[in-house]
């Protein structure tokens, strides 16, 4: 079997197990059925990556396709999709809707969000069933990130990944994104590293990323400059009380003969 350019190479692969891209749901839908691998005894079905990695070039090359960058809108409800759609749209000049889809932004000119695209990519078919839905009325085809149990309607082009992983779904938009460079010339040899990494398109807690950072900072601020003060006035009292020690006890020996004596 002759080898080709777009193959699956062992660093791709090597990342797309790493993030469990390969861990499909329990429950399988028909039209997911050529997609996976095998069962494993505990119910869990595989994915075959070698699959998930032929329908994302298949997706760039679509992408790619597109005239006008912008006419391309990627789509992510959830909360682990949303970074990596507005990084997807930073690098590739595509429209991003991160967050909660506007009913009627496909259909209703009269919206403010009103959209015409030419191509449409959600992350969760199940989570994004309303652009999906208005898409299939305006004949603006799909792709989509499809787990074993994901509905396929209205669903063009299928990508087989576990889309409920974080690092599973951010790791798909990165690769969609380096082949849509490297189909339009960006990057100018397959060979060629991105100097983006993929841990750029993957969700991060606001609440848990930022004060580890912070806190490591202040505590050794405080340690520098706390510390130095408190052992220079340390040493100065310590020198002061040392200097005026004669005088402090001829004035406490002076003063307590000096007290009233009491009326009878």
């Amino acid at each position: 079997m002759s080898s080709s350019i777009f193959d699956l190479t062992s660093q791709d692969l090597q990342l797309l197990v790493a993030a469990q891209a390969h861990i499909g749901a329990k429950n399988c839908q028909v039209h997911n059925e050529p997609y996976v691998y095998k069962t494993r005894p505990d119910g869990v079905n595989v994915i075959n990556l070698g699959k998930t990695w032929e329908k994302i070039v298949l997706a760039a090359r679509i992408i790619a396709a597109v005239p006008n960058p912008a006419d391309v809108v990627a789509i992510s409800a959830r909360t682990y999709g949303q970074r990596a759609v507005l990084k997807f749209a930073n690098h590739t000049g595509a429209t991003a809707i991160a967050g909660r889809f506007t009913p009627g932004s496909f259909t209703n000119y009269i919206t403010r969000e009103f959209k015409e695209p030419r191509l449409v990519i959600v992350t969760d078919p199940r989570t994004d069933a309303q652009a999906i839905k208005e898409s299939s009325y305006v004949n603006i085809p799909v792709i989509a990130l499809t787990d074993c149990d994901s509905p396929s309607e209205f669903v063009d082009v299928a990508i087989p990944c576990n889309n409920k992983g974080r690092h599973s779904v951010g790791l798909i938009w990165y690769l969609i994104s380096r082949e849509v460079l490297r189909l339009r010339g960006i990057l100018p040899d397959r060979t060629t590293e991105w100097s983006v990494m993929p841990d750029l398109y993957f969700y991060r807690d606001p609440e848990e990323a930022e004060p580890s950072a912070t806190e490591e900072v202040t505590e050794e601020v405080t340690e520098e400059a706390v510390a130095a003060p408190a052992e220079e006035n340390w040493e100065a009292s310590e020198a002061a009380a040392t200097a005026s020690g004669d005088w402090a006890t001829e004035d406490w020996s002076e003063a307590a003969p000096a007290a009233p004596a009491a009326s009878a």
